[in-house]
């Protein structure tokens, strides 16, 4: 219930208003990059509660304690209706006429909600929560660390308030019992402090905290809520797990996948006896039904480190213009089935999960890394998509099927890099002998680097097709860590994207992009896509107005002429490109995430269907099915019309006199489901229609309302994996600093006010804030017409060192200020200037930083975009929530 207005509080310095500002730790990847983005970093690289699952009618309900709600994960069968038997899937029922009126009503609540908000731009509205509709999945997932000190609420007289229940008793307040509280203070700020019954801990702790062992306070912990009635005064909770010290990085990885529900256990022994025994080999009788591709030059392209081979690349000269290009993907549902307890726990995991030096793969490493992996020299079954392409990058045939192959060689972004550079060449690969990649087969080095150069040349013509077709590209380099033996970051760097990654990601779209065009035509109703929504317009308007305001012209009419807009500014600025990474950043945060969706369910609606960055009407995900569940759901689909476009040629072979078999080079045009031309005529006739409703049936394809469950369940599952992998890099980057202890760096201003800024720091690819509001010593002058910020220093005034009493913050918070004397005058400068010097000059002398970065002085003087030094430094860890800290790095001779 909303507060009357004179009840609402007054913004702090609402009657000063600052200019907006980027939040912290923006992570905004294009579809683009989701392609070969895990296989360019993820691959390179605790025990959490990650639920549970119960079996009943053939349902299997995931009891995960998620951010983002319980899922319930349907695993269907013919005969409980799930699966569709028809072609065209039931679509979900309407909303009734009281449904439609509600939501009107809560629509008109809103928007007179937002009219008074509006009326009042000083205040910030308040009001009273009248009951709880549902439980939040959050109170399942909370991390925090233990006190070591009996719990006593605030006020005196109480000893334990709990659920209502007042008690004085408090005759051993140094003691702790077993009918005692201590507190759990929480490292999400959102939480409220919390109380955990003694008896409910380990026996281990216990003791600990009876033996009054002060280090228990610096133990990361996981816990639940388990009840927070009106009357209690803090929420009461349970340890769940103790993690460890929390300024170390195992028990904060271990936090971070008990925040997000990712499973950490072994796979179950039901799913590890549906995989084939080791050795394994193609069974004979797939040679008959599949295309053997093992005579052509194949090879997979993948980080160094990779184990995990799904996705290989071929290229054949079919004619001076016709180059004949597969791209051929570990058939993993050959050996996932439904209904098996493999496919249960790969729904349930939904997504590999990919931290810095931490894999938790979706499927076990028996399969994911070696039956189901491409690995070279040997044989493998895949899904293969074949296209022919003109020299000017036209698609001018394609045949989908699958297949058999066998991978010549692993290669990896690198070496392929330096392939494409001309900076290694066939007599060098054989020097390196067992160094270097192992060649397999038949083929040589020449097939394979003649190969590569064919690809590389067809990849630029397709990404100038795609861009032209109105693409959007806005990714910029990425932080890279070094590790030390003991697996601890020592360094980083950032690193640009390489052309080889691009070369792989054009053959990867387009076999997306293929395989969604096919499933979405022959199964309209219950078809897996993935789309991206147009970006927020109220953000995208606040870029444009950030750009006009810069000089920059923008035109944000549609993804191709914002990319082209963008494209003019880079080269604008290609004397600054640290202000274009700014402006990327910036462009990034209107944009929306892209989804999995069901077909059936946006039914009417194709234009929704639409992927935004990438300018497709059509995408899904079928490159990857080691690592995300919903490639597997795609792969099932496909193999499903593969079956029925066989079943359909067989009737009508001696109508059509075409059919000589699967995979032939004549054969492509008589591919009526798969091919370049859908033969909507075929499906959508009585006996097309009917083939493909057995085809469904046969490969479980599910039907529209399970497959919405499914689609929801992945995104979830992805969102999660997305916000533990962004975590993870936020632990390694603390680990560095806080091993480094201070980090020099030079940043570029984002945003002003009157109570804090926002710097970009471009060698970490980070943005931060740095409030200097109520600090002993330091003076703030806000002048809002010309957006401008003057800080300085107090000269008459003595600074009030950290520790004194009083509300202002000491200035150490805010600037790392040093006197003169500390700093050292760099060698070749005193040598140029004999004695003198000036502070521009001078540089710390053991402070970490790459390069010299010189302090600033007082009065400092700020606009948008103004380069300023700053220091940077690790916070918490063992006392509190880990963070990166950011300072002013100042001198001052009154210091």
């Amino acid at each position: 219930m909303l507060d009357p207005v004179t009840s609402w509080t007054r913004l702090k310095g609402a009657n000063m208003p600052s200019n907006p500002v980027l939040a912290d730790d923006s992570n905004i990847l294009s579809e683009a990059r989701e392609v070969v983005g895990n296989k360019c970093a993820g691959k390179e690289q605790v025990d959490a509660n990650c639920g549970c699952h119960t079996y009943y009618n053939g349902l299997s309900r995931c009891q995960f304690n998620e951010n983002v709600g319980i899922s319930e994960v349907a695993q269907s069968t013919a005969g409980n209706g799930h699966w569709s038997s028809d072609r065209k899937c039931i679509n979900a029922p309407e909303s009734s006429n009281a449904q439609t009126v509600e939501q009107g009503e809560a629509a008109r609540a809103l928007e007179r909600i937002c009219a008074m908000i509006n009326s009042y731009p000083s205040k910030r509205p308040t009001g009273r929560v009248l009951s709880i509709i549902r439980m939040s999945p959050r109170r399942g997932t909370v991390i925090g660390f233990l006190a070591s000190k009996k719990w006593l609420p605030e006020g005196e007289g109480y000893g334990n308030l709990v659920n209502g229940q007042v008690s004085k008793k408090n005759k051993h307040p140094a003691s702790l019992f077993d009918e005692d509280y201590i507190q759990l203070t929480p490292t999400d700020p959102k939480f409220p402090k919390m109380i955990v019954a003694v008896i409910s801990l380990p026996d281990s702790v216990k003791e600990r905290l009876k033996n009054s062992d002060r280090t228990v306070d610096k133990e990361l912990v996981a816990a639940q809520i388990d009840e927070w009635n009106e009357e209690s005064l803090c929420p009461q909770a349970h340890v769940v797990h103790i993690l460890g010290r929390g300024g170390e990085i195992e028990p904060q990885i271990g936090a971070i996948l008990f925040e997000n529900a990712i499973c950490v256990a072994n796979f179950s022994p039901e799913s590890l006896a549906c995989l084939p025994d080791i050795p394994w080999k193609v069974p004979v009788k797939e040679f008959e039904t599949r295309h053997d591709l093992r005579n052509i030059c194949t090879f997979t392209i993948d980080p160094s480190s990779a184990i995990d081979l799904d996705d290989a690349l071929s290229v054949e000269q079919v004619s001076d213009e016709i180059f004949r290009v597969g791209v051929h993907v570990a058939d993993v549902s050959y050996f996932v089935l439904p209904d098996t307890a493999l496919d249960t726990e790969a729904q349930i995991r939904s997504t590999s999960v990919y931290i810095l030096q931490h894999k938790l793969p979706m499927l076990p490493p028996k399969l994911s890394e070696e039956v189901g992996s491409l690995i070279p020299g040997a044989d493998r079954l895949a899904f293969s998509i074949i296209w022919d392409i003109d020299c000017f990058g036209n698609i001018r045939d394609r045949w989908i099927g699958r297949s058999i192959i066998q991978s010549c060689c692993k290669l990896s972004y690198d070496l392929v890099q330096d392939i494409i550079d001309g900076s290694f060449d066939e007599d060098r690969v054989s020097l390196l002998g067992s160094l270097g990649p192992q060649l397999h087969d038949k083929f040589k080095w020449k097939d394979v680097f003649e190969s590569l150069r064919s690809l590389h040349e067809i990849s630029k013509k397709l990404r100038d097709i795609r861009f032209k077709g109105g693409a959007l590209w806005l990714e910029t380099a990425k932080l890279v860590f070094l590790f030390d033996e003991c697996g601890t970051p020592y360094d980083s760097f950032l690193n640009e994207r390489k052309e080889s990654c691009s070369l792989v990601e054009e053959f990867m779209l387009l076999a997306n992009r293929s395989v969604a065009e096919v499933i979405s035509r022959a199964f309209p109703d219950c078809a897996l896509l993935r789309r991206h929504p147009e970006p927020n317009l109220r953000k995208l308007k606040e870029f444009e107005a950030f750009c006009s305001k810069h000089g920059f012209e923008l035109d944000t009419s549609s993804s191709g002429q914002l990319h082209l807009s963008l494209s003019k500014i880079r080269e604008k600025l290609k004397n600054d490109p640290l202000l274009f990474d700014i402006l990327i950043s910036y462009a990034s945060r209107p944009m929306q995430s892209a989804t999995y969706f069901c077909t059936g369910n946006l039914k009417g609606r194709e234009n929704d269907w639409a992927h935004y960055a990438l300018s497709f009407p059509l995408y899904t995900h079928f490159t990857s099915p080691l690592r995300r569940y919903p490639d597997i759901i795609v792969h099932r689909t496909l193999s499903a019309i593969l079956d029925a476009e066989d079943s359909y040629l067989k009737k009508k072979q001696n109508l059509l006199g075409a059919y000589n078999g699967e995979g032939s080079g004549s054969e492509i045009a008589t591919r009526l489901f798969t091919g370049l031309y859908f033969d909507k005529g075929a499906a959508e006739s009585e006996e097309g229609s009917q083939i493909l409703s057995a085809a469904a049936l046969k490969f479980k394809v599910p039907g529209t309302e399970v497959l919405a469950e499914v689609a929801a369940y992945c995104n979830e599952r992805k969102l999660a994996s997305r916000h533990a992998e962004d975590a993870g890099e936020k632990v390694y980057l603390w680990a560095l600093l806080k091993k480094k202890e201070v980090l020099l760096s030079e940043a570029r201003v984002l945003g002003l006010g009157p109570r804090f800024l926002s710097v970009y720091i471009h060698k970490l690819a980070i943005e931060r804030r740095i409030y200097y509001d109520e600090v002993e010593g330091l003076t703030v002058e806000w002048f809002e017409t010309t957006c401008t910020l003057v800080l300085d220093i107090l000269r008459n005034k003595p600074f009030q060192r950290r520790g004194s009493p009083g509300k202002f913050r000491a200035i150490q918070d805010v600037a790392l200020v040093l006197n003169p004397s500390e700093l050292v005058v760099p060698e070749a400068e005193k040598k140029a200037t004999g004695a003198r010097c000036d502070t521009a000059s001078l540089t710390s002398s053991g402070l970490a930083g790459d390069g010299e970065i010189y302090p600033t002085v007082f009065p400092l003087v700020l606009q948008h975009l103004s380069a300023v030094p700053v220091a940077l430094h690790a916070i918490g860890g063992d006392d509190g929530r880990l963070d990166i800290g950011v300072r002013l790095y100042t001198c001052s001779y009154f210091w």
